[in-house]
């Protein structure tokens, strides 16, 4: 296998007494989908918020490209091509698909920002972009809030694309959409997946999505890895045990019989 696009070594996170990641190593590739799983609390928003940018690791080391990096602020890693889309998607509901997509770099004819918005360029690249990963608006210059929430996770996805991202960070794509809209993330993941030149890792709770698109998997549990390997390996009932912190079925079910 080729070299890993990005690799963390022995990620430690603390917030005061707190150890919140605990030795995480983790790499992604090209062209792959990384499932990342675990239980609320696992340490899952930590180490992505770690990786981009927000928060800075009390050890260890981020390698991208093979290249050792410290990222202060998401500036940093933006610039180093790690895009990332929580769950709030940072979309202004009011504001049209165009101005959601360049929001903070717009293209100007003249000297910014005292020249003219260059509208029709900016909506064509728009459209396009988002047309790539599977969904067609007829009109950019709608507003976002008229758009469904799968629809809004493609538009976001697009955006980070376009502007440079070589690992895509997902934060709960699914989360809180219905079942149709739950598809249509789905198969934009696939279609980002089939560039070839992107990793994407896949922050859920849902292992089912996470079967249905990921190559790979990795579980953390209270900030340490407790278990990874490819999706062709691994079988829904172990799946399933290591997103319940490693814990036997067996063991969870005598633990509420005996109360």
């Amino acid at each position: 296998m080729a070299d890993p696009l990005i690799r963390l070594e022995g990620i430690i996170k603390t917030f005061g007494p707190f150890t919140a990641l605990n030795g995480v190593d983790l790499e992604v590739h090209s062209g792959e989908v990384l499932a990342l799983l675990g239980d609320n609390g696992a340490g899952k928003s930590t180490l992505i918020k770690t990786l981009s940018g927000v928060h800075q690791p009390n050890g260890g080391q981020i390698y991208v490209e093979g290249k050792p990096v410290n990222f202060r602020s998401p500036q940093d890693a933006g610039n180093a091509g790690i895009g990332t889309v929580y769950q709030d998607l940072a979309l202004n509901p009011l504001m049209s698909v165009t101005r959601n997509f360049f929001m903070g770099r717009e293209l100007y004819a003249g000297i910014k920002p005292f020249g003219l918005m260059k509208m029709d360029e900016m909506d064509k690249i728009a459209h396009d972009e988002m047309v790539k990963i599977g969904i067609d608006i007829s009109d950019p210059t709608q507003a976002v809030g008229t758009m469904s929430g799968g629809q809004r996770q493609t538009l976001a996805i697009a955006r980070a694309i376009y502007f440079g991202a070589k690992v895509l960070i997902l934060d709960e794509p699914t989360s809180a959409l219905g079942q149709k809209q739950q598809m249509e993330v789905l198969k934009t993941i696939k279609k980002v997946r089939g560039y070839g030149n992107i990793a994407i890792i896949l922050i859920t709770h849902n292992e089912i999505h996470a079967q249905l698109v990921a190559d790979r998997f990795v579980f953390l549990s209270l900030g340490e890895v407790i278990g990874a390997g490819k999706a062709a390996d691994m079988d829904h009932e172990e799946i399933r045990r290591l997103m319940a912190g490693g814990a036997e079925m067996a063991d969870l079910a005598q633990e509420l019989d005996a109360i």
